[in-house]
């Protein structure tokens, strides 16, 4: 797909994260990868070879890999982000290649890859089903795909669409939460075998601190609170929301998924 053919999801995408790829960098919560080294840990027949981090943003988990080995291509719909990948990656003396393009379509051949990751950026695709398939077809036979992203417990109808209303509020390029049962769907219908699934609740330190990630207009924020204030019971209980020193934290589900091309 060029990218002067964008869908509206795609392009309200690619706008925040060109005005936000500042706030990205080091010092942001996600520059810390323990999740994918605990996730790729499970994976010990998986050596080395040629990586895709699909919406890699600034780069976080794409320069992990590179800087253990990986020979890694960084993509992303933000050019802005991507500069500032590449600027981290001459700093830390790494060699990544950079590609600009949505999600939903590669630009790839056929089996190029042996690792594909996506991190906590799936929720803004228009087409979570394009996105897997297109995961599967460049990954090589015996390839694994490693995803990370926010998502909401199955079964869990009344919180998911709470979660909705305060992610689209709070960012409006916000698309959808996926549940794993979805994701595995999804990726079973692609070919691809899920070998490990599982939700680990992730502490959200400080609401003000999301909000400003996001850059979040103040009448937004003011709805958020609104939601917060009388969020139903599902999503009080699964969310544990409360405040700390005076601010509202809670625990979102961050789903982790591998799984292997046959």
């Amino acid at each position: 797909m060029a990218m002067d053919k964008l869908n509206q999801i795609q392009r309200a995408a690619q706008q925040q994260f060109d005005r936000q790829s500042e706030r990205y960098g080091k010092g942001h919560i996600l520059s810390d990868v323990s999740d994918v080294k605990d996730a790729l840990g499970r994976l010990d027949w998986l050596k080395p070879g040629r990586a895709l981090d699909v919406a890699s943003g600034t780069g976080h988990t794409g320069l992990y890999l590179a800087g253990v080995g990986w020979q890694v291509t960084l993509a992303d719909i933000s050019g802005k982000m991507l500069e500032r990948a590449s600027a981290t990656a001459r700093e830390r003396g790494l060699r990544v290649e950079t590609r600009q393009h949505a999600a939903e379509t590669f630009p790839y051949a056929d089996a190029e890859f042996d690792l594909v990751t996506c991190r906590v950026a799936a929720h803004h695709f228009s087409d979570p089903a394009a996105f897997v398939r297109e995961t599967a077809r460049v990954l090589k036979p015996g390839g694994a795909f490693l995803l990370i992203d926010g998502s909401i417990e199955d079964g869990q109808p009344v919180a998911e669409e709470w979660a909705h209303n305060v992610e689209k509020l709070r960012d409006p390029s916000h698309h959808r939460l996926l549940s794993p049962g979805t994701w595995t769907k999804l990726c079973e219908d692609a070919g691809l075998r899920v070998v490990f699934s599982e939700l680990q609740p992730f502490k959200q330190p400080d609401l003000n601190w999301y909000f400003d990630a996001a850059n979040t207009s103040p009448d937004n924020r003011a709805k958020v609170l609104e939601l917060i204030r009388t969020a139903p019971a599902e999503a009080h209980s699964l969310f544990r929301l409360g405040e700390e020193d005076g601010k509202i934290v809670w625990w979102w589900q961050r789903l982790v998924l591998v799984a292997v091309k046959a």
